[in-house]
């Protein structure tokens, strides 16, 4: 059953409700099983006290702000999840409120107190919150949940605090973890931390039609910049097509064989099928990593690669189905 779609916000307070609100704080890259956690705890909390469960994320994410500001590009986190992606997840976590707030120099210099007041209060009129143990915010993360608890009780409003979710394994479940797990590849960690497969959303692009011409047509897609998967090609199954999930092969990154200064980019060839998909919106979930991207000195190797590709592509269906 698909999800009702959520109520977006970029500006707060709300232009169109007054409804009181549960609210939890976060980036949510991802939306990994520990992410899920807080959100499952949200919506029970919400619905037992009338309330409208709301997450409150950040674009660009704090840290990249920071990095940016500071000029150490290498300091920006990869990111795992489209802005499209976190939000037909949050969605699906039964999130009724979305508030995308843009994290810029005047967030980064408010205040504490005045975060409380002004984002929380006044714009969601939160009545139960809910952060993680070691949450900080406001200017120079000087609030804290003494902070929160203080004016809550002056507010109006309470404050939960959700422990750490660990893994099987008993590791702490966290986007650092699967972007870890991502940048190397190991997609069986991804599904781990994630409790489904690793996936990239988009409508396909016009490319070059480099593909078509070497027999290879592929569909195009633009992903997370920077991107936390592993550069490489890919056995996936894409879904938006047809009725079921196609077969495909799938090379992520800058196509170094064609250009030295190329944008990243999805390229997904359907095994044994022509499909009309331009403009379509699609979704590429990654089943297997297959190798690193490569240069090739030319295009006949280039192809002779292409070519074995959709072959390790093949050999995996015939072993694992669709």
């Amino acid at each position: 059953m698909k999800a009702p779609t959520p109520h977006l916000y970029r500006s707060l307070p709300r232009h169109d409700s007054a409804a009181p609100s549960a609210v939890t704080i976060g980036n949510f890259d991802g939306v990994h099983r520990g992410h899920q956690a807080i959100l499952t705890h949200l919506c029970a909390q919400a619905q037992a006290h009338a309330l409208v469960p709301t997450v409150m994320t950040f674009l660009p994410h704090p840290r990249a702000f920071f990095a940016q500001r500071g000029q150490r590009p290498e300091l920006i986190p990869t990111q795992i999840s489209s802005l499209r992606n976190k939000v037909a997840a949050l969605a699906a976590q039964g999130m009724r409120q979305i508030v995308i707030q843009r994290f810029d120099q005047r967030l980064a210099d408010m205040s504490a107190e005045d975060f409380v007041r002004k984002l929380l209060v006044a714009g969601l009129n939160t009545r139960w919150l809910l952060v993680g143990e070691d949450f900080r915010f406001g200017h120079k993360r000087t609030g804290d949940i003494a902070l929160l608890r203080r004016l809550g009780a002056e507010c109006g409003y309470t404050v939960e605090t959700l422990a750490d979710v660990n893994d099987y394994h008993g590791q702490r479940i966290s986007s650092s973890a699967l972007r870890t797990a991502l940048a190397v590849g190991d997609l069986a960690r991804s599904v781990e931390l994630l409790g489904r497969r690793y996936a990239i959303s988009g409508h396909v692009i016009h490319g070059q039609k480099l593909g078509r011409d070497l027999g290879f047509p592929t569909l195009n897609m633009r992903v997370p910049n920077p991107c936390a998967a592993r550069s490489g090609i890919y056995v996936v199954r894409v879904h938006g097509l047809a009725p079921a999930a196609l077969p495909g092969v799938a090379s992520l990154g800058v196509r170094p064989t064609i250009t030295d200064h190329g944008a990243l980019l999805l390229e997904t060839h359907i095994l044994d099928r022509s499909v009309a998909a331009y403009g379509k919106l699609v979704r590429v979930e990654f089943l297997e990593f297959l190798r690193d991207e490569e240069s090739f000195p030319d295009l006949q190797t280039l192809t002779a690669a292409i070519r074995q590709d959709a072959q390790g592509a093949r050999d995996y269906f015939a072993s694992h189905g669709l």
